[in-house]
């Protein structure tokens, strides 16, 4: 949540953090601002709204340049969204200027005592008690010499007295050319270029200027300078930073020809979930591969329960983990959400096994729950898309997505990415089990086809767009499928809300008759995800008390299903596939659906209202 970006070298700041927090705009919208160090002064500019709405409609009449400066967009925790509450904020004498991700828990404190000393305050945040906190620490050690640079160990100091979580910049106007960053549970990274340097919170903030990244870890301190950065940690006397290369381009973070980044991650599934299966798949064995679980076979056969903590989106396809391991190799599993496993006292045998699902690698209740897990000497396996994220580095071992980066707030393409993954995996412990070399084979050309089975789906899209505008002025959505599909249409829903704001539910079919079937009425559509499995007959029924109460049915049906068309109001059909299979592709027509929605509604659909892609505060 929110983005950082910051700029240090020869080059104007100000185009770099404009298009940087553009990048970032997916992490929080409420407003932006940045600050430029030069001339002996700060030149702040900061404007409530999208950036495109407010600061880049500023920055014309009222332009600000530098060699040095950082940058923020904000999603509002302390304080509604305001110009007064936007970064970049000043300390109490106007020579320190920061930007902060995160929430300082013990703000109220710390500015009570302030207000007590004198300081004057102009915002309601807890970024601005932070700039003032560090402002004074600064005031007392600025005229003293030693290894550290003043600005640094006025941080240093400064942070020593928070509760809380952050991830900051500051500048100072004394030292134009020094530029720090800290870091405790809120992503930072430092950018490594040729002559000049840069701070973000996310990569594709950076990935136009550099590909040499390095992440920062909880309680490091960075000191970065036009040349050169260097790395001290509050937690210890030493700090291991390494320099990575990002997997992908700046191309990889735009939208080409597509209206949204949304469509555009929609219509990424075919390649990314091909990505997901690259180089995984032994055929000849009927096993897959994986090089990054740090698990030996012995160990693995040794678990005998699986624990998966997850959020959102990620807790969707853990469901679906859920199933698939159950169902391949017997081993009983549990979904958890991540913010109440962190803080539940849950009795977890020796030999489980959490394994930990995100997007971004850096939820912050799902990294609580793999810290807590660890203490506990559980081994901790994660999935996640970012490499050299928190949860990929403090995790046991894992498996990376390799999707590329996804920008629009609704997952989309993570989704089925890591539901590929899940897939592979629970084979995997199925195969070292009791799972017979053909079974494994025959589930990994299913797995290999659909690809292209998904390619057949995005073609059905101008249909789709068609039964979305039918349909786009309801204010009330019911999801339904059985077993595989049942969290398929959890997601549906999900998706619905997210990006359109109608009120949606998803439910396993057969659980209407016992609640909800009381809402069914004819303005009240249902989303039937119905392929030709071993339930079909059974939600065919459900289907049918739907209809018997005259509400509207859209089917997900497989291909050839003629008998389902003399039963609904539309139906959308995919490809025939193996039952644990077949959320790879009806989740498709429900991500479009809810996307050309969302569309006809006239919903900012890749910043959808109090969202924000990657929740790294509680």
């Amino acid at each position: 949540m929110c983005g950082i970006v910051g700029y240090i070298g020869k080059r104007d700041a100000t185009p770099i953090l404009l298009e940087g927090l553009r990048r970032l705009e997916y992490r929080g919208y409420d407003s932006a601002g940045i600050a430029l160090n030069g001339d002996g002064r700060f030149q702040i500019r900061k404007k409530k709204g999208k950036i495109d709405e407010g600061l880049a409609r500023l920055l014309p009449e009222n332009p600000a340049h530098g060699n040095s400066g950082i940058g923020h967009t904000r999603w509002a925790t302390h304080g509604p969204p305001s110009d007064e509450n936007s970064h970049p904020h000043l300390d109490q004498s106007g020579r320190i200027v920061v930007v902060h991700n995160g929430v300082i828990e013990n703000f109220d404190r710390l500015k009570q005592r302030m207000l007590r000393d004198g300081h004057t305050f102009h915002s309601a945040t807890d970024t601005e008690v932070l700039a003032h906190l560090i402002g004074e620490h600064y005031m007392k050690v600025k005229a003293k010499s030693g290894d550290l640079h003043p600005l640094t160990l006025a941080v240093m100091n400064a942070l020593r007295e928070v509760i809380g979580t952050y991830g900051i910049g500051v500048l100072s106007v004394d030292y134009p050319d020094v530029m720090v960053g800290a870091r405790r549970g809120s992503p930072l990274l430092v950018g490594v270029g040729e002559g000049e340097h840069f701070l973000a919170s996310d990569a594709s903030a950076v990935v136009a200027h550099t590909r040499q990244v390095a992440y920062l870890n909880d309680y490091d301190v960075a000191t970065i300078e036009s040349g050169r950065f260097d790395v001290t940690s509050l937690g210890s006397d030493t700090a291991k930073v390494q320099i990575s290369q990002l997997e992908f381009g700046a191309e990889a973070a735009e939208k080409g020809d597509f209206a949204h980044f949304m469509l555009k991650e929609i219509f990424e599934q075919p390649r990314t979930v091909q990505n997901a299966l690259r180089g995984r798949i032994d055929l000849e064995e009927g096993m897959p591969k994986f090089g990054g679980l740090n698990m030996t076979t012995a160990e693995l056969r040794e678990v005998d329960q699986i624990v998966i903590p997850a959020c959102g989106t990620s807790w969707h396809a853990a469901l679906l983990g859920e199933y698939l391991f159950e169902e391949f190799a017997h081993i009983p599993t549990e979904v958890e959400y991540a913010s109440e496993f962190r803080y539940r006292n849950s009795p977890i045998e020796k030999h489980t096994l959490v394994l930990v699902i995100t997007q971004s690698g850096e939820t912050a209740d799902t990294l609580a729950g793999l810290r807590e897990s660890r203490r506990r000497g559980h081994k901790v396996l994660a999935i996640c898309n970012v490499v050299g994220s928190t949860i990929a580095r403090e995790a046991d071992g894992g498996i990376y997505l390799h999707a590329g980066p996804e920008i629009g707030v609704a997952s989309t393409k993570a989704f089925t990415s890591q539901v590929s993954v899940l897939a592979l995996f629970a084979l995997l412990m199925g195969r070292i089990r009791m799972l017979s070399s053909s079974k494994g084979a025959q589930f990994l050309r299913a797995l290999e086809a659909a690809p292209q089975q998904i390619e057949k789906v995005l073609e059905q899209n101008d249909a789709i767009r068609r039964i979305a505008q039918k349909y786009a002025q309801c204010e009330d959505f019911f999801f339904l499928g059985r077993q595989y599909n049942f969290p398929v249409s959890l997601e549906g829903a999900l998706k619905l809300k997210e990006i359109s704001y109608i009120h949606a539910e998803g439910y396993p079919a057969a659980e209407m008759k016992h609640g909800p079937i009381a809402m069914i009425d004819e303005k009240t559509p249902s989303v039937f995800v119905i392929p030709s499995d071993g339930m079909y007959e059974k939600s065919f029924s459900n289907l049918e008390e739907i209809k018997a109460r005259k509400g509207p049915v859209i089917a997900i049906a497989t291909e050839g299903n003629t008998r389902i068309k003399d039963r609904v109001d539309d139906v959308i059909y995919v490809p025939s596939t193996l039952e644990p299979i077949s959320p790879l592709l009806t989740v498709i027509p429900l991500q479009l659906l809810a996307y050309h929605i969302a569309v006809a509604r006239g919903c900012d659909v890749d910043k959808p209202r109090n969202l924000a892609k990657s929740v790294t505060v509680e």
